[in-house]
């Protein structure tokens, strides 16, 4: 009943941008958190960065001061600026919404993007 489509992964040399999107569709009251993740080869999910419905933001210690975290409400896409990236920044990165759908209900579920390929070279 959510769709969740990420876009914008790449190949890119050390010290380059790229800026990943998210788009959340369906059946959407309103979208709580929106965040990125990234999972390396071998390594466990972690997150990125997220932001709130108000625009708060939670950024991951690694790419602190590199990457940048915005959403558009209206639309309900979530972007992720990236600068300043480095090898170990390669991994696929996952989009997750906490989608409340319904307005008279407060639950809220998670939802998750496939994933787009982000790969640094040295």
């Amino acid at each position: 009943q959510v769709q969740v489509v990420e876009s914008g992964g790449g190949l890119v040399q050390a010290g380059g941008s790229l800026r990943l999107s998210c788009a959340a569709s369906g059946i959407i009251f309103s979208i709580n958190a929106m965040g990125w993740y990234r999972q390396a080869a071998g390594k466990q999910r972690e997150l990125v960065a997220d932001i709130t419905l108000g625009g708060m933001t939670t950024y991951a210690d690694p790419v602190k001061g590199r990457f940048t975290i915005s959403r558009d409400n209206a639309k309900n896409i979530v972007y992720l600026q990236m600068n300043g990236l480095k090898p170990e920044d390669t991994a696929i990165y996952y989009c997750n919404a906490l989608v409340r759908s319904m307005w008279n209900s407060p639950t809220s579920n998670s939802y998750w993007g496939q994933g787009t390929q982000v790969t640094v070279s040295s």
